[in-house]
């Protein structure tokens, strides 16, 4: 099975416990999951271990595959941290960028543009977090990069689903815009400034997250 099916089949079951069609608590049957995506057991139980490493689930001995609700004081603590571990990884871009950073950013930058334009929520995330993670190599700290891409990881699930809230694609990019001016200038206090900002989800942007939580 190719990588963007696998992807595709871990984003269908995040999609349905983000809408509470797997209710917290609930058993995931691979199987039954097998059967209603069409695909053998093997690429459910793949993507089942990964929904469990970010925390969407657990794997326990003898009842399988569980979802759980990590609740939203739990996220918005997440995205706080994240939001500082990306300022931090941003000022430190700004200050150590070389070529092979600038032309990473720069390509990762230019791919977010195209799928905003498309309106593909999806396709802009993937790419998003292409941009995000060429941001964290340029630190070049390998321990901030390595715990930026595991929180990263356990967020992708609320940051997918924040992206399709009304606007924020296009307002996501232009963000992304004026990070790029900043780190490339040798800003760091504003790169930092502008990237605990596009990361962070104080407020209406909050209330917007948990909203579509509850909607779905």
């Amino acid at each position: 099975m190719s990588e963007n099916v696998g992807r595709w089949l871990r984003d269908e079951i995040e999609d349905a416990i983000l809408s509470n069609e797997f209710a917290p608590g609930e058993r995931l049957d691979e199987m039954v999951l097998a059967t209603r995506f069409g695909v053998s057991r093997t690429p459910v139980r793949e993507a089942l271990m990964q929904l469990d490493a970010i925390g969407l689930i657990e794997i326990r001995p003898r009842r399988g595959a569980v979802v759980v609700d990590p609740g939203p004081h739990r996220v918005f603590e997440m995205f706080e941290v994240m939001a500082e571990m990306e300022g931090l990884a941003g000022s430190l871009a700004a200050r150590r960028l070389n070529e092979a950073s600038r032309e990473a950013i720069k390509s990762t930058h230019g791919r977010c543009e195209q799928s905003a334009k498309s309106g593909n929520s999806d396709a802009y995330y993937y790419d998003n977090e292409d941009f995000h993670k060429a941001i964290y190599a340029a630190s070049r700290s390998d321990f901030l990069e390595e715990q930026c891409t595991q929180l990263h990881r356990r967020l992708r699930p609320y940051r997918r689903l924040q992206l399709r809230v009304r606007n924020r694609l296009s307002t996501s990019f232009k963000e992304h815009c004026a990070i790029v001016e900043a780190i490339f200038a040798g800003d760091g206090d504003e790169a930092r400034r502008l990237l605990r900002s596009h990361v962070g989800i104080q407020g209406e942007r909050f209330s917007d997250l948990v909203a579509n939580m509850a909607a779905r």
